[in-house]
């Protein structure tokens, strides 16, 4: 019921407008370092190479590709390709680039991208440590016009250090389980490990996974389907206890896929602009809180309504000044 209502708000151009919180690239190399390392001990393309090209190619996960496509590499339409599909412009007008369900399918299909074709045949004859050549041979291979492309992929490995995620590299590994790569799956690191390069410090990132969003100040996101309040807790190193104080509910509630969870405490007040709100068939004064980021003592207080009580439909609530008697 709540998923609908959020859609209702979407169309009708109600909500307020919520800035996306931007990717830097510390967190997105945090979010898909292990991933790359997988990709690596299956296609053995240098997880550096692979980290260092995401990076530049979807503008550390920000680019309007990889947002609203999941394509983290630019890799666009050919003769052999019957997905979906996203038109932008780049070296020419209205170009055909690949859409992908997930993050995951778009490492995937660059690794089946390098590895399938046979301009690309020759990279495979270079140590998976020597993402120097590696990076070279992609310009000399066409996979980018720009001519600056080996400099700024070296560039990005040697400032983040991503040579080391090479050090995980097992020469043994030829095949991989890929039913554990659902939407919902972790990538498997269990690699083996070589030298003194701490992994750990590319730990994935839920806050990028989960696209968390500034919602009236304080951190949230929609649910998904199976998502429950202590699982989130987890997920984010948060207090069971502090995910029921922020979303206002009690210990042990259901969580409805497409519903707002909030990660920080939610405001007194909704943002300006956003004075009244009358109420719709099916609303709850909590799912009116959910959507404008105010806690829910607060709306009782401001309209002067006692705890448990809900307005009926077409009721105005006040969302920032306390009304009169």
């Amino acid at each position: 019921m709540f998923f609908l209502f959020s859609i209702f708000f979407c169309f009708n151009g109600l909500a307020f407008n919520i800035p996306q919180l931007k990717n830097t690239r510390q967190e997105y190399i945090n979010a898909f370092a292990q991933l790359a390392i997988q990709e690596m001990n299956e296609y053995h393309i240098p997880a550096s190479i692979t980290m260092a090209q995401a990076c530049l190619e979807s503008s550390d996960g920000n680019s309007i590709l990889a947002v609203q496509a999941n394509n983290h590499f630019g890799i666009k339409c050919n003769n052999s390709w019957t997905g979906p599909s996203m038109r932008k412009d780049d070296d020419e007008h209205d170009e055909c680039f690949r859409k992908y369900k997930t993050a995951i399918e778009s490492f995937r299909d660059h690794s089946s991208f390098l590895t399938g074709g046979m301009r690309y045949q020759f990279l495979f004859d270079y140590g998976i440590k020597d993402y120097r050549r590696w990076a070279y041979g992609l310009k000399k291979a066409g996979y980018a016009t720009d001519p600056q492309y080996p400099e700024r992929l070296i560039k990005i490995i040697e400032e983040f250090q991503l040579h080391e995620l090479d050090e995980y590299y097992n020469s043994s590994i030829r095949y991989m389980d890929t039913e554990r790569l659902g939407d919902d799956s972790k990538p498997n690191t269990n690699t083996k490990r070589k030298g003194k390069s701490q992994i750990d410090n590319f730990l994935i990132n839920p806050y990028l996974t989960r696209n968390v969003e500034k919602r009236n100040g304080a951190k949230a996101f929609f649910s998904k389907e199976g998502d429950s309040y202590e699982q989130i807790a987890s997920e984010f190193s948060i207090k069971e206890w502090e995910v029921f104080k922020y979303n206002d509910v009690e210990k042990g509630s259901r969580l409805e896929a497409g519903s707002i969870v909030f990660l920080q405490s939610k405001r007194g007040s909704a943002p300006r602009g956003n004075d009244l709100h009358v109420m719709k068939k099916g609303e709850s004064l909590w799912s009116v809180a959910q959507w404008y980021g105010v806690t829910l003592n607060a709306l009782y207080r401001k309209n002067r309504l006692t705890r448990g009580e809900e307005p009926i439909p077409g009721q105005q609530i006040s969302l920032r000044k306390k009304v009169r008697k």
